[in-house]
């Protein structure tokens, strides 16, 4: 059974820092794709940034410029991080990791992350 587990959120004044790492675990094949989402309260949950196997990225325009997103796929580790600078109180979300293989795709638990002003 694959398993999604978050971890680095927190709270943060704005203009700070956080890191974002997630770890799948359960298989031996490396995924097609691992994306961060985020759900901010009353809102719909958004894709805030995508990394493909061929190491293609895409963002949110919002983010672009303070979020990049990298995996570490060595020994199949299925690990993805979000690097988030200059934080903004809008940014303040529960973040989902995701991660796709070609049949199923599969969910973390989500992380919260609060921007004070």
């Amino acid at each position: 059974q694959v398993q999604l587990v978050e971890f680095g959120g927190g709270l943060v004044r704005a203009g700070g820092s956080l890191k974002l790492s997630c770890v799948a675990s359960g298989t031996g094949f490396r995924a097609n794709s691992m994306s961060w989402y985020r759900q901010a309260p009353g809102k719909q949950r958004e894709l805030v940034a995508t990394v493909l196997s061929d190491e293609t990225l895409d963002y949110l325009d919002s983010v672009k410029g303070r979020f990049t997103i990298s995996r570490d796929d060595a020994k199949n580790k299925n690990t993805v991080y979000l690097q988030m600078n200059n934080l903004k109180p809008e940014d303040t979300a529960v973040y989902y990791c995701r991660a796709d293989w070609i049949f199923q795709s599969y969910w973390g638990q989500g992380t919260q992350v609060t921007v004070s002003s």
